[in-house]
This record gives structure tokens, sequence and C-alpha cells, in this order.
């Protein structure tokens, strides 16, 4: 990881990219919080329907805050074509690239133990290896850069193909002991037993599932990769955001067919090959709109916020596992937090957003962005 000074011109980049990772950021890093809080006073108790997309499904099934995870990925995925094409004009060669894909991925990958895994209490009773969205990004990239290296287009689209293909029948052809083939619960399917065979006691005991996922993983940030090759395209802007918007309606009327036709349903914990497509198919109808509104119609100003938690996402994702922003806050303002009454607890976890932002600003103000 290294912390770059030089100035990076967001005029340089595609805003809209930067701007959707802070959005996605944006939930989980305190924003969340403070937009339930909000809504608290609007609406007390919140609508089931409402309360249900702001939290994960128990097993099948989709919900707006599932997305976190795969839109996470899917722009990794959009950033990559972007970045590599800057560096081969610059003159890096291949071997350059092998070096940054290698080291990324070590580097996301110890960072994910590191945050979630316990990897700091050096304890072998409490280490995790494999547990965390880093070390889902650090499989997808290094899949995804290496096909990106070797294939054209069309052949990254056929190998995004052939990674849910080959999922979904290992998933449901392959039997589970005691259990048989297609079996998807919680507690048995093939994903699961090949995370207790591998990982044994350094699983996190949760129903989600790491190793063969990794597949799905790959395919997401393939998703991803295929919008970053429309966008750094000649094509017009308005010819690129119909492209977006049509990739978008196919992966989700795909996802469908693959849930409903299928049998593999849509499961985030095993990052199921419907779930692939449906959160892909999500992902691109949202960078088509931020694409639409921040770079083609040129309405920028009300995506800056985003835009300054996306230049350091995972600067501000690993960092608030050693930050509690929301103890500051509350050392900060707690006490007059308790005087407001219901708009007390707004107030509270609008502070401790607001302190992380500020951080955040600084460094964008002072052009600091950590990269790995």
């Amino acid at each position: 990881m290294q912390s770059e000074t030089q100035t990076i011109a967001v005029s340089d980049r595609v805003v809209s990219v930067d701007a959707l990772r802070g959005f996605d950021m944006f939930w989980i890093v305190g924003g969340k919080t403070v937009v339930v809080a909000l809504l608290g006073l609007l609406v007390d108790p919140l609508p089931d329907w409402l309360a249900y997309q702001l939290n994960h499904p128990e097993w099948t099934g989709f919900t707006a805050w599932d997305m976190i995870m795969p839109l996470f990925l899917f722009v990794v995925g959009t950033s990559m074509p972007l970045s590599f094409a800057k560096r081969i004009e610059r003159g890096d060669s291949r071997g350059d690239l092998y070096r940054k894909i290698v080291r990324r991925t070590v580097v996301l990958f110890v960072l994910g133990m590191v945050v979630q895994g316990d990897l700091l209490a050096f304890d072998l009773a409490k280490l995790h290896l494999y547990c965390n969205t880093l070390q889902a990004i650090a499989c997808g990239y290094l899949v995804a850069a290496v096909v990106m290296l070797h294939l054209p287009v069309i052949g990254q689209t056929t190998v995004m193909g052939v990674l849910l293909v080959v999922y979904w029948l290992l998933m449901t052809r392959v039997p589970i002991p005691g259990h048989g083939p297609g079996v998807l619960q919680p507690d048995a399917n093939l994903a699961l037993l090949i995370d207790e065979i591998i990982l044994g006691r350094f699983r996190d005991g949760t129903s989600y599932t790491w190793i063969l996922s990794g597949l799905g993983f790959a395919a997401t940030v393939l998703l991803g990769v295929l919008a970053g090759h429309l966008l750094r395209s000649g094509l017009r802007p308005l010819v690129k955001v119909a492209g977006l918007t049509a990739a978008g309606i196919g992966c989700l009327a795909l996802g469908w067919f693959w849930d409903v036709r299928l049998g593999f349903p849509i499961i985030k914990h095993i990052w199921s090959s419907s779930m692939v497509l449906w959160a892909g198919g999500w992902s691109f109808l949202l960078l088509a709109l931020f694409y639409a509104v921040i770079d083609v119609a040129g309405f920028r100003k009300w995506a800056f916020p985003f835009v300054v938690i996306g230049m350091n996402a995972i600067t501000v994702y690993v960092g608030r596992h050693f930050v509690d922003f929301s103890d500051i806050s509350s050392r900060l303002v707690g006490g007059l937090a308790e005087q407001l009454g219901a708009f007390g607890s707004f107030f509270h976890a609008l502070t401790a957003f607001l302190i992380m932002w500020w951080v955040l600003f600084y460094l964008y103000r002072n052009r600091t962005f950590i990269r790995i």
C-alpha cells in the first residue's frame, strides 16, 4: 500500500465511477445509521417493506442492503480497464503489471484478515483466514486481471459466462455426503463443505462461503470490467448510457431466469450465479444513472460528498475498524444529543459521519489518495 500525493485531476477521471464507489461506501461507513435515524423522525416504526430492504434476508432473496458488497466488486472491475490502460500508456511492461497484480492481491487479502479475521489478535484460536469483502475483491481482481491481460473483450465475456455455468453445475450436480446433489441449505451445500474441508477451524462459523464462491466473485468483477470497457470506448456518451442500461436489464432477466427456471436461487451467502447476474444488473443500471447524470449531463456538485469517499474507499473501509467515530461523536456531542429527544439519535449519527467525512475531505483536499 502506498500514499500517492501527486495531483490526480478529477476532470481526467470518470467521475461517476468515483461517485458510485463513494455512494456504495457511504452506506457502510455511517450513512445507513444516519438515514435510518432520519427516517425514524419521519416514520416510526419503519414500514416492514423498508425495514426488509435495509437488512439482509436470512437465506434466499435479495434486498437493497445486499447490493453493497457486489456493487463494490463491480466497481473494482469497472476501474480496471481505465487503470490498466493508463499503466500501459506510460510504458509499464506485462511483468510490471503482474507485479502490481500480485502485490495488490496479497495486500487486499491480508487487510481482509486484519479487519475481520482477527489477525492482529495473534491468536490461532480466533484467526479466520478467509471471511471478508476485501478478500473477495482480491480473488475476483486476480482472476479478472489475468483474464484481461490475455484475452480480448469477447474472451473476457466468455470466461465470465463459463465461471457462472461451472459454479452452477458444481453446486447443483455434485452430491453432498449425507444429502445428495443439489442441496442449497445454510448448513449443507458444496461451497460450505469445501470451506469446512480447506479452512477447517479457521472458518468464521457463518453460512457465508468463500473458496468455491470465488468463481462468482471473479464473475462479478468481470461484469464490472465489461462496463469499464464500454466507458472507455469511443462510442458517444448517450450510446454508452444505452449500452449500460441494456446490459443491466439483460442481467436482471438472466438472473431471474436462472433463479426461477433453472433452480439456482438468488442467495448472496453462497454468491450464486443468479445472484451475480441479479446484482450485476442493478450495478449496471446504477452506473448508467450516475454516468448519465454526472459525466453526460454534467450535474456533478451533488455527487462531491460521494467522490470524496470514493477516492479513498478502501482507506475508510479499513480505517473504520480501528477508529470508532461513533464513540468520538458520543464524547463530543453525547450530552447534547441526550437533551434533543427523538432528534438526538439523528444528531449523534450525523456528527459521527461528518467527523469521518472531514478526515476524508482533508485527504482529498491535499491530494492524498492511499492506493493498493
